[in-house]
């Protein structure tokens, strides 16, 4: 079994445009834990939503194995849901947030998400996005309606269809694979990926450690107008051996 030593550095700001921060992020290196989550915007109090989630996975311990942690981790967001589908009955008004969760363990990973915020791997300096984008958008490309280079410009990129709290059930999608030492993740809102392309998150990553690369690519966003909350959580896996193991891909069918 491979043991990974975790470098790891987050960074959320409000946006060149908006004044009010709906993102919320953990870094929780001493257990192999990460999330991003981005409060849904128009609705009410989307920044409780998304430190809701925050919070609730910042209360996960030392897992005894990846089974117990991705159902900690799963119960901890479905509990989440539920304050917030409760809050919603009572109120009139909907609370959501997207959420990202990324987990490391016994040389594995797995990610839980619900949203179009993203998770991507840096291996052998290719760039992989391990998640797919639940919006309205992603539907429209997957149907063949919509190329995903018209789709970055759709005036509705912003609608998406699954969140935490946004409907009677949770939806929660999930990948999982190897980690191989030297990869690198990129957790992040979409407020980086409308102005930040691929290939210059994979210089950046590639190129800086990881607290050098969440500012680089928070400031490269904000120096582009950052018309929308901007979070990013970067976080390299080392391990002492020599790499014995041939590069592969992160997951036998994708990207």
């Amino acid at each position: 079994m491979k043991r990974f030593q975790f470098r790891s550095a987050g960074r959320t700001d409000a946006g060149a445009v908006r004044h009010h921060n709906e993102d919320a992020f953990l870094s929780k290196p001493g257990i192999g834990l990460w999330a991003v989550a981005d409060g849904m915007g128009g609705h009410r109090r989307g920044d409780q939503a998304s430190r809701m989630i925050v919070e609730a996975l910042d209360r996960v311990q030392v897992p005894e194995s990846g089974a117990a942690f991705m159902g900690d981790v799963h119960a901890r967001l479905s509990e989440v849901h539920d304050a917030l589908r409760q809050e919603a009955e009572q109120t009139g008004a909907t609370m959501g947030s997207t959420a990202i969760v990324l987990m490391i363990h016994a040389g594995r990973f797995v990610c839980l998400w619900a949203g179009d915020s993203r998770l991507y791997l840096l291996r052998d300096r290719q760039l992989w996005q391990i998640t797919r984008d639940h919006s309205y958008v992603q539907e429209l490309v997957d149907s063949g309606v919509l190329s995903p280079e018209a789709a970055h410009h759709h005036p509705q990129s912003n609608v998406i269809t699954r969140a935490v709290g946004a409907t009677d059930t949770l939806e929660l999608e999930m990948e999982r694979s190897v980690v191989l030492p030297d990869d690198v993740f990129l957790l992040c809102s979409d407020g980086l990926t409308r102005v930040v392309s691929e290939g210059e998150i994979a210089n950046l990553l590639d190129a800086m450690p990881p607290e050098q690369a969440a500012n680089g690519l928070v400031d490269l966003a904000l120096g582009r107008g950052a018309p929308d909350n901007v979070t990013v959580v970067v976080l390299s896996c080392e391990d002492d051996e020599e790499r014995t193991v041939p590069p592969r891909r992160p997951n036998g069918d994708r990207p």
